[in-house]
């Protein structure tokens, strides 16, 4: 039986782990980079072991130190969570090699399915060899790993030898693997995905569908559980391929089945070998503990002959510390304050006052909403999100809302390019009229001008904010008046430094006020106080390449150097944040006149990268 289990990995699925190994009686070990020191799994753990360094290929992809911990902390079973090395066959033989239990499938099964090369295969599927005109589009793999690392949809024949290298990069940084291949790259296709559940006793239960259609950057946002508008026949067929991939594999544990569904026709994609992301939908529909039957099947036990049964539906949002309308920018900062209402999951890896680093994935957490039909859970976790106190870094909280509100969505069946059509309206400015007011209001609370009340009506007060992230700028005037504070058009009822209530139209609002510096967050609105007079701006070169976020520099062009000669839009230096590649291009055609990046450099946002001249001719 299982005493004691060390988590491979970090974050949330780290904690969620330790959740239900707590709930147990298991105990729990961690190990921590030095930039996760004072992450909250390394906190809530039983017992932590340090992994010198920062980036995960120095820490989280060290499979040799992780088995060490694990050894040196008493720990007699190992958990690999999502991502890192999950899928690593290797990993998975160490594990078992130390004297410890592994708790995923065996590494048969992970070298047969973890590849997505071998995978195919196995399903009878055969990847593109040699891609032609004809072909396009195709999409750029990785073999291995998943999270939407490593992928590339090339649609011009031209760019695919530098796709290929690109990918090929990035998958090798995020899972120690570079290998990639191609496969057609089908349109306006819905991500459906089966979950499996299989013991060591023959038992394979195939645990309903998701739908995973709402993606970015092939990452998904918002996933669901069951798969909306499926017929029974299709849905019956997605369940006995995915039986049929994990009976073919004598395959143990949790996994999931992935597929393209377009046209009535569902694409075999890949089968992950571990624990999803989105994995906690499926948990609220079958009422179970996916994690808890990992545990189960890792010693030994049974599932049972028959698979729970499906109760309402279940929908999952992706709370990313991201700005959608600047291109999926990653953002850090210090989370200050971070909570939604009970009614709703909240699975997450921070907790108020953690700062949001540039190392790892830029998910702040998941929450999730459970009810009876499909049209209550999509409200539900939308009010909940709306009503979500998210203080810190800009997130991607408004566009999960709107999303969660299109009639596209609501009505079932939205496909993998929902955001590629409705990105610019989701993510349109459309400010709190009154939040400004408020923020100034709240800061105006128990001042006055002249040291007391004074009969005489005061001059108007002037104050400053700018919406964010989108950059609005806002004059407010208010005035103190011997009855308090006053403004044109609304009646002020109450005014605190952490609560202003207006009535305006015969309505009355309340709006909760937390500063954080220059950052003032009214319900959700996030302003920056503006100085009174403009700060000097920086003056920058034409042409300069300045860094859009803090980051790392992966690569730079081939041959890149001052001098050379470079083309408008080609791409020049790749920066890598957030477990996510940023390609960032020339301005225009010119010269290079001055290069500052180079592989490995840290940079913070608004580092000069590189000057380009342009051509005047």
């Amino acid at each position: 039986m299982i005493t004691s289990v060390l988590v491979a990995n970090r974050g949330e699925i780290a904690c969620r782990v330790f959740r239900t190994c707590a709930e147990l009686g298991i105990r729990t070990v961690a190990v921590y980079s030095d930039a996760d020191e004072n992450a909250l799994h390394a906190r809530v753990a039983d017992a932590a072991v340090r992994l010198p360094g920062a980036s995960p290929a120095e820490t989280y992809l060290r499979g040799d130190l992780i088995v060490k911990a694990a050894l040196a902390a008493g720990a007699d079973a190992v958990h690999p969570g999502y991502g890192f090395l999950s899928e690593n066959a290797g990993f998975a033989r160490a594990v078992a090699d130390a004297g410890l239990t592994w708790i995923g499938p065996p590494p048969e099964a992970i070298e047969a399915m973890a590849s997505k090369t071998r995978a195919k295969e196995l399903m009878g599927i055969e990847p593109l060899k040699a891609v032609t005109d004809k072909d396009l589009p195709v999409l750029v793999k990785a073999a291995a790993g998943g999270g939407g690392r490593g992928m590339r949809v090339v649609r011009e024949l031209g760019e695919l030898d530098t796709q290929l290298a690109a990918a090929g990069a990035e998958a090798l940084s995020a899972f120690g693997d570079g290998e990639v291949f191609v496969e057609p790259y089908i349109e306006g296709g819905r991500h459906v995905e089966v979950q499996v559940m299989a013991d060591a006793h023959g038992t394979v239960w195939a645990l309903g569908t998701r739908d995973c259609s709402l993606q970015r950057r092939h990452q998904k946002v918002i996933e669901e559980a069951p798969a909306p508008g499926l017929t029974p026949e299709l849905e019956a067929s997605l369940r006995e391929m995915a039986v049929r991939a994990a009976r073919a594999t004598d395959y143990r544990g949790a996994g999931t089945v992935e597929f393209l569904v377009a046209d009535g026709t569902a694409h075999f994609l890949e089968m992950n070998t571990r624990l999803q992301v989105e994995h906690p939908v499926t948990e609220a529909v079958f009422g179970v503990d996916l994690v808890a039957l990992q545990l189960r099947v890792a010693e030994g036990e049974p599932l049972g002959e028959e698979a729970p049964v499906a109760r309402g539906h279940s929908v999952e949002a992706r709370l990313y510390a991201e700005d959608p309308a600047a291109g999926w920018a990653p953002q850090t900062g210090m989370l200050h304050r971070l909570s939604v209402p009970e009614a709703v999951r909240l699975d997450t890896g921070f907790t108020d006052g953690d700062p949001i680093g540039v190392h790892y994935d830029a998910m702040l957490a998941k929450v999730v909403a459970h009810a009876p039909t499909r049209a209550e859970a999509l409200r539900k976790l939308a009010g909940a999100l709306e009503r979500a106190v998210v203080h810190g870094p800009v997130t991607n909280r408004e566009l999960l809302v709107r999303s969660l509100r299109h009639p596209e969505f609501t009505a079932g069946g939205a496909d993998t390019g929902f955001y590629d059509r409705h990105l610019a309206a989701l993510t349109a400015p459309d400010p709190d009229p009154y939040a400004p007011l408020a923020a100034a209001l709240a800061d105006a609370h128990g001042r006055s001008r002249f040291g007391g009340w004074r009969n005489v009506a005061s001059q108007p007060q002037v104050k400053h904010y700018r919406t964010e992230p989108d950059g609005t700028e806002h004059e407010v005037r208010y005035r103190h008046t011997r009855d308090g504070l006053a403004a044109d058009g609304v009646r002020v009822v109450r005014a605190t430094p952490a609560l202003v209530v207006l009535e305006a139209d015969g309505v009355v609002r309340k709006f909760d006020v937390a500063v954080h510096g220059e950052r003032v967050y009214v319900n959700g609105t996030a302003l920056t106080a503006l100085p009174r007079l403009p700060e000097p701006v920086a003056r920058q070169e034409p042409g300069s390449l300045l860094a859009p976020m803090p980051g790392t520099v992966v690569r730079l062009a081939e041959g890149l150097a001052e001098g050379v000669t470079v083309a408008a839009g080609q791409p020049l230096v790749w920066l890598e944040a957030m477990k996510m590649e940023h390609r960032i291009t020339a301005p225009a055609s010119g010269t290079l006149t001055a290069l500052h990046a180079a592989p490995g450099r840290q940079v913070e946002v608004g580092a000069l990268l590189a000057v380009v001249q342009e051509d005047q001719s």
